[in-house]
């Protein structure tokens, strides 16, 4: 298992790259338009957040002090434009800012699932699915959040520092040069806090996650920890944890206890500042009383854009392993890929040319084939070469984790050899796209994945333009009629998110009806009635026999009575194909294939002796 905090170590040791930042620019792009309005939006929400003030000064200069309403339909007039102004900006921001993200995000996601459609099985074999669906929705998620307010936000806050210090210098350079002298103090104060407040904050998330974890492992063990008597250890293990987190969100609240009145602090000692000298002044006649009341203003309200430009910035550094990992999932290779004069003449798997693709009969021929896995070391396969002519059954029989899906994923191109070549019909496959074949192949797992939808949906899979009546007649030749007549609403019954709704045995007899009706030139059954009880396997094995006539199939078995038939046998032992032949053949030859079968013919008599 990874390290849980391995991604919160990271966000905690890196500043701001803009390299990174620059891989998004082709998502940005196609909104440079609504960014620009982004941009524009912010710069006048500060104008004015900075012109208030100055509204306030003319009022208390003009119409208070001089006890007089005279020019005030006028300064209302002003002061209701420039708010309407605001008002408008702020929502035209909103909106533009909540487009941009919703549609970058959008784009995001797009991209990588467009993406993962063509990576190869081995990816899949190495990455967990908790990782990639991170990526595809959280980590896309805080990215187009980020792009559309936060990097705005530094915006709007150096445009207000910058223009309220332009304001202040044009009013009294000397008050405006008090209340800059702050700025550092409250610039160090918030660097050096927010930084540990964020390491902090980030711990007590990780802290959490494993938590989290942990509950929910207590919940889903807990018949087991009772059988095991370890709930003593159970709670122990999760007191610590807790213990953790406690001591981790005192920090942080610790820390944020101190960081607040301290910016307080600095502000109102600017606000002091100003109103210290700033009343000398006015008893001086040196500035006017409405110029003091902007300057108390300014003094308050500056510090905000500074602390959340602190803000901002560590979220911007924290999201940055967001950035790398998404980019990461985009940058991957898939293992197998087409020639660019196969895709030229075949298309690619989103743009197929059918109409140029051979049909297949189905010969398949490895020659002087050898294998290692892209993260192994050793040669699974080494100068292997085997003739499969069309319409041959074969099987392929050995222990759990020898090796027998090895060869069916190298003759459907799932893999490709690594020394060698398969002949599809007397051709390199590689010479052809790996559509052409797989839209020929019907694979049934020994755990079938159902997708969201019906029974009818499901089985339609294996052809998009069968009709209703086709997708029954399928259906009926496996069997799997008998599933759906026990369902309330018949082939328009929902199987649930990957087909829980069924039983294992019925999600493969489903499985099996979508195989069959895709008409496959290769069919695939990956001991693919290990689930189904062994009536319902005869059924199968019955209707099937027709079926697989003239096609070629791969029986990867579990049971070795189901393959007494097969035209040829292959058994696998440590990754290597040890014998080859007919039943009766292996048989007489006494090797490792008869043990095999005697072993399993004497387990399944004892099993029977024992349910009778």
């Amino acid at each position: 298992m990874g390290n849980p905090n391995r991604d919160d170590e990271v966000q905690s040791n890196k500043s701001f790259q803009f390299s990174i930042w620059k891989r998004l620019f082709p998502f940005a792009k196609p909104y440079k338009k609504l960014l620009l309005l982004i941009v524009i939006t912010n710069i006048l929400i500060s104008i004015v957040d900075v012109s208030l003030p100055l509204f306030q000064r003319y009022a208390v200069d003009n119409f208070i002090e001089k006890g007089t309403l005279d020019g005030l339909p006028v300064f209302i007039a002003a002061y209701l434009a420039v708010i309407i102004l605001q008002v408008l900006s702020f929502v035209f921001y909103t909106l533009s800012a909540m487009k941009t993200e919703m549609r970058m995000g959008r784009d995001l996601k797009r991209a990588c699932f467009v993406h993962l459609q063509i990576l190869s099985f081995s990816y899949y074999n190495t990455t967990p699915v908790g990782y990639i669906l991170a990526r595809v929705m959280s980590d896309t998620n805080k990215i187009a959040a980020i792009t559309a307010w936060d990097l705005i936000d530094i915006l709007w806050a150096l445009s207000y520092v910058s223009f309220a210090f332009l304001s202040m210098a044009m009013l009294d350079l000397r008050l405006a040069l008090m209340v800059m002298v702050i700025v550092p103090v409250i610039a160090v104060l918030t660097t050096y806090f927010q930084k540990r407040i964020l390491f902090w904050n980030r711990k007590v998330r990780s802290i959490n996650s494993r938590i989290t974890g942990a509950f929910n492992e207590g919940i889903m063990g807990a018949k087991t920890s009772k059988t095991l008597v370890i709930e003593d250890k159970n709670t122990h293990e999760f007191s610590e944890l807790t213990e953790e987190m406690r001591n981790a969100s005192v920090r942080a609240a610790g820390l944020n206890a101190l960081y607040i009145p301290l910016v307080m602090l600095a502000s109102s000692a600017a606000t002091a500042i100003v109103l210290a000298r700033g009343g000398n002044l006015v008893l001086e006649h040196g500035i006017l009383i409405g110029t003091l009341s902007a300057f108390t203003t300014y003094a308050v309200s500056i510090f905000e854009p500074i602390q959340q430009m602190a803000r901002v910035l560590a979220n911007i550094i924290a999201v940055q392993p967001n950035i790398e990992r998404v980019m990461g999932l985009l940058d991957q290779k898939p293992n197998i890929v087409d020639t660019p004069e196969v895709i030229e003449k075949y298309g690619d798997s989103f743009h197929p040319k059918t109409e140029n693709w051979e049909p297949i009969k189905g010969d398949i021929e490895f020659d002087d084939v050898s294998f290692r896995y892209p993260d192994g070391e050793e040669e699974v396969l080494s100068h292997f070469s085997l003739k499969i002519p069309a319409g041959t059954n074969v099987a392929i029989v050995g222990e759990t984790g020898a090796g027998k899906s090895t060869l069916v994923n190298l003759a459907c191109r799932f893999f490709e050899p690594t020394g060698g070549r398969i002949l599809i019909d007397g051709k390199d496959y590689r010479e052809r796209s790996q559509l052409w074949l797989h839209s020929r192949l019907g694979y049934v797992l020994q755990n079938p994945h159902l997708f969201s939808g019906t029974v009818m949906d499901n089985i339609r899979y294996g052809r998009l333009d069968a009709n209703d009546e086709e997708v029954k007649q399928a259906a009926k030749a496996v069997s799997a009629d008998t599933v759906v007549e026990h369902l309330e609403n018949g082939y328009d019954s929902d199987v649930g998110e990957g087909g829980d709704k069924l039983s294992t045995g019925e999600k493969q007899l489903i499985s099996f009806a979508r195989a069959v009706l895709a008409d496959p030139a290769i069919f695939v059954l990956d001991e693919a009635t290990s689930s189904i009880d062994t009536q319902t396997e005869q059924l199968i094995q019955n209707a099937t026999m027709h079926l697989l006539e003239g096609r070629t199939s791969f029986l990867i078995a579990h049971r070795l009575s189901t393959i007494r038939q097969a035209d040829l046998i292959l058994v696998v032992k440590d990754g290597k194909i040890v014998e080859q032949g007919k039943h009766e053949e292996l048989l007489r030859k006494g090797g490792y294939y008869h043990d095999l079968y005697s072993k399993q013919f004497q387990e399944e008599e004892m099993s029977s002796k024992l349910n009778s």
